[in-house]
């Protein structure tokens, strides 16, 4: 991705101590660094790593109000006037530092990363397909669990036709007829079970991803950290103490505008009152926004600034994924799985010293690969007849749909007849 991509920028001052004066302009930040440039000459006089930064801190002096101080190495920039106001910025600010900090993608990770071996290389790449693969049979497994329930209300409604079935047997039939008594007794058990269970697989719902987030509501120009939650079953958005915001079921959410990498909002739609819709902005929206996808598809609205995103994403996916299984599994075959021959051995020997000085993978590495692409291999299996029981209970939904419909037509027609 390309780390020069604009997150957020601000109109403010910046004290320029050269010519002891205060300068107006706009204070930009990207993935990676802090930037500022002058509104008359458009001169670059800000441009720092957010790595090298040690402190942000809000400040204010006798000269100076509502200042926002950032310690660069030994360098402490001043800037004020910051709209639409300091706590939004200072927000936001501390929180891709502190993510900065904490990623892979910092000054001491990058310098960790140029030594990486192949087999690292092959190790995250498959990790990573690992986890989407396992996020993916989450949202499966929630869908299958909604599927049984739609069965189980089918099957009510189905008892509940045959209940009205023999009721309207009963007013058909003649007074005289000497077993109408019986045909009333039906048992009425299974609804509070129904509610037990659904309500049981609510709570038993799991997460499939927790990121931090800065939160903007609609109605409120100020932002606060907290948390942003991913259920199968929608999305959910807490404070810093865990606390929930809000909640949207997935039937609840009418779009996912998808404004940069970074940054989304979600929105709920009324007639007649206020829309509930929530702007998010989190250095790990990346890894949320796949996922997203997949829940949301056609919610999904990508602005201008976010179309080079998901191409840059989407398009080597296949490729990608495809040149990862096949280096995978070639350098198992070569590595992990010598041949067996006693007289080929020192040859095999030899080509395996060559294969781990060139491509840099060791044992460790290879038995690691092998156990990933394992799981891969068991997770694509559970995934394959998960949907392929999906695919049946829906021919079986569809079924259910058809027969109810046509036993509700012809109870309407005896109905019509008895009135």
């Amino acid at each position: 991705m390309n780390e020069d991509i604009r997150i957020h920028s601000w109109p403010c001052s910046y004290y320029l101590d050269t010519s002891k004066q205060w300068v107006s302009g706009r204070l930009s930040l990207t993935t990676v660094a802090i930037k500022f440039a002058a509104d008359k000459t458009g001169e670059l006089l800000v441009n720092f790593h957010l790595s090298s930064i040690s402190e942000i801190k809000k400040e204010s002096s006798n000269l100076i109000f509502s200042s926002l101080t950032i310690l660069e190495k030994n360098t402490k920039h001043w800037f004020s006037s910051l709209q639409p106001n300091r706590n939004v910025v200072f927000n936001i600010l501390e929180h891709f530092w502190r993510e900065q900090l904490l990623s892979r993608q910092g000054a001491g990770a990058e310098a960790a990363a140029l030594q990486s071996t192949k087999g690292k290389e092959l190790t995250g790449l498959l990790t990573g397909s690992q986890k989407r693969l396992e996020d993916t049979a989450k949202v499966l497994h929630y869908q299958g669990e909604q599927f049984d329930n739609i069965m189980r209300g089918l099957n009510k409604i189905e008892g509940d036709m045959d209940v009205a079935d023999r009721l309207l047997t009963e007013l058909e039939s003649p007074s005289w007829w000497p077993f109408s008594s019986k045909l009333w007794k039906v048992p009425l058990e299974t609804k509070p079970k129904e509610t037990a269970t659904v309500s049981d697989s609510k709570n038993q719902e799991g997460i499939i991803i927790r990121i931090p987030v800065i939160i903007t509501h609609r109605t409120d120009s100020n932002v606060k950290p907290g948390k942003l939650t991913l259920f199968a079953s929608g999305l959910e958005i807490s404070d810093c103490n865990s606390q929930v915001i809000h909640r949207f079921e997935s039937k609840d959410v009418d779009d996912i505008r998808v404004h940069t990498p970074y940054e989304i909002s979600v929105r709920q739609r009324f007639i007649g009152k206020p829309d509930t819709s929530y702007r998010l902005l989190s250095a790990k929206m990346p890894e949320a926004i796949p996922i997203l996808e997949m829940q949301f598809s056609k919610k999904m609205q990508f602005l201008e600034d976010a179309l080079g995103f998901v191409g840059a994403r989407k398009s080597p996916q296949v490729d990608l994924g495809t040149s990862i299984w096949q280096a995978a599994t070639g350098l198992l075959g070569g590595v992990v799985q010598p041949s067996s021959p006693v007289e080929g051995r020192e040859g095999t020997d030899n080509e395996q010293v060559q294969l781990q000085k060139q491509e840099k993978i060791s044992q460790e590495e290879a038995k690691e690969l092998k156990q990933i692409l394992k799981k891969l291999k068991g997770l694509a299996l559970e995934t394959e007849a998960e949907l392929e029981r999906q695919d049946e209970a829906l021919d079986s939904i569809t079924t259910s749909v058809d027969r109810a419909t046509l036993n509700i037509d012809k109870q309407n027609r005896r109905i019509k007849k008895l009135t």
